[in-house]
């Protein structure tokens, strides 16, 4: 069995060696929608895949961290990366572009850290709408490809702003393995 939870986040970005010169050379931002889909092949208590307020608990604060936020790639050039810093007080480093693609990518391993106490339950997929008619679907298999762009806890930096008024990310540690 398939259950499904939908999350909301806005979010600015740019997409460096995107075609679109637009989305390469302009920060820019999108209404993303998280699809979180979690298989399972037994029920729990009150015969549940798992409740979508424990799914909401796990996930949701997480995903938070990039609502109303930029999305930062920790290779992009220096200066921009300070300069984003420097005049917002919500930003998100990632290891990898920050693309509907990767953002599937890195939300889905997270929900699989989190939820990695909850027996019989796995992670099938994430997706994530960038625009009304363009989404990106990861499978566990994507998230383990490297070549995709490796996916560490330790390429992850959050703002103080998300830090000090998101519960989740104080958990960030213990659930990802950073320190």
């Amino acid at each position: 069995m398939i259950i499904r939870k939908l999350f909301r986040f806005e979010s600015a970005h740019i997409l460096r060696g995107a075609q679109d010169v637009r989305c390469r050379e302009s920060i820019h931002g999108h209404s993303y929608k998280v699809e979180l889909l979690l298989a399972s092949n037994r029920f729990k208590e009150g015969q549940l895949v798992l409740d979508f307020t424990h799914v909401k608990e796990m996930i949701e604060l997480f995903i938070d961290a990039f609502d109303h936020s930029i999305a930062l790639w920790k290779d992009d050039r220096a200066e921009f990366i300070e300069a984003m810093k420097k005049f917002s007080s919500r930003w998100v480093i990632l290891g990898v572009n920050p693309s509907a693609e990767q953002f599937a990518r890195v939300i889905f391993w997270f929900a699989r850290r989190a939820l990695a106490q909850e027996r019989e339950i796995s992670v099938y997929s994430v997706i994530v709408h960038e625009t009304e008619s363009g989404y990106a679907q990861a499978f566990l298999e994507d998230v383990n490809n490297e070549s995709m762009g490796a996916i560490r806890a330790e390429d992850f930096a959050f703002s103080r702003e998300i830090l000090d008024n998101n519960d989740s990310i104080r958990r960030f540690a213990d659930i990802s393995g950073a320190a």
